[in-house]
């Protein structure tokens, strides 16, 4: 049985004009769950079923719903909660207009939308930032000063602001310094579980989904090929896109085998 607050995707077949992405995704995220990953070859569609997920892509069949409605029809307070209870991070991270924004600013606004959407916490906006390893004297600082790995940290620390049922990153990670990748991980993983924020990562790092997903989607072909573990994932050889990234990244195919 589907669990309330649910974010589910149903047969969902999504696309552009002329080109089908997505056909026939069956997905369910949900609050307290542990992380599940989504892996896939570059143009697989990931993308494409995060947004269709938070209601920034219609589908063309099939439905998603949230809390049992469908998140593409959403309005009025139901779409103020949805937007508070249901955060994105694109590999985008933060479009930045203001050149006068500060992360302060950028956090007030997001809380502001949070107690909009009826989700008040206590957590301030220092005690934000060190959930992703920023220190306090980023507070006042310029958006526009800081570096990629900077701004994709901020934009976790707003999704988190929230305080959200449920998070759906996209690449959250990719211009981290490597140097830590690996230490931001652990604590966001530490955040998410404290939260118990319900969490859909899609990412091209597998050692990322390895650290923080004890299980992964693998799509391909539009659909999801197979799901679990990742050794598990990644030594069914039954599917050739699986074969063709297994054999990109051996190393850590050997090593969490």
């Amino acid at each position: 049985m589907t669990a309330p607050s649910s974010l589910t995707a149903t047969a969902l077949h999504a696309g552009y004009p002329g080109q089908a992405v997505l056909q026939g995704i069956d997905l369910e995220l949900t609050p307290g769950n542990a992380p599940l990953g989504l892996l896939g070859a570059s143009g697989a569609g990931k993308t494409t079923l995060l947004a269709a997920l938070v209601g920034e892509h219609r589908p063309s069949a099939g439905h998603v719903t949230w809390e049992g409605k469908d998140v593409s029809r959403l309005r009025g307070k139901d779409k103020k909660r949805f937007r508070a209870a249901v955060r994105i991070v694109s590999q985008y991270a933060l479009t930045i207009t203001d050149p006068r924004e500060t992360v302060l600013s950028r956090l007030e606004l997001a809380a502001k939308e949070a107690r909009k959407g009826g989700r008040t916490h206590a957590v301030s906006p220092a005690e934000l930032l060190a959930s992703v390893g920023l220190g306090e004297h980023y507070l006042p600082r310029a958006m526009r000063t800081l570096s990629g790995g900077e701004i994709q940290r901020v934009a976790l620390a707003t999704a988190l602001s929230t305080r959200p049922e449920l998070l759906v990153l996209d690449e959250p990670l990719t211009a981290v310094d490597p140097n830590t990748r690996a230490e931001l991980s652990r604590t966001l993983g530490e955040t998410i579980r404290r939260l118990g924020i319900g969490t859909l990562i899609a990412s091209h790092d597998v050692e990322l989904l390895q650290r923080l997903c004890p299980e992964i989607a693998f799509l391909g072909e539009g659909r999801i090929l197979t799901s679990g573990p990742f050794a598990d994932v990644m030594a069914n050889t039954e599917h050739e896109e699986i074969r063709e990234l297994a054999a990109i990244h051996p190393v850590a195919v050997q090593r969490f085998a």
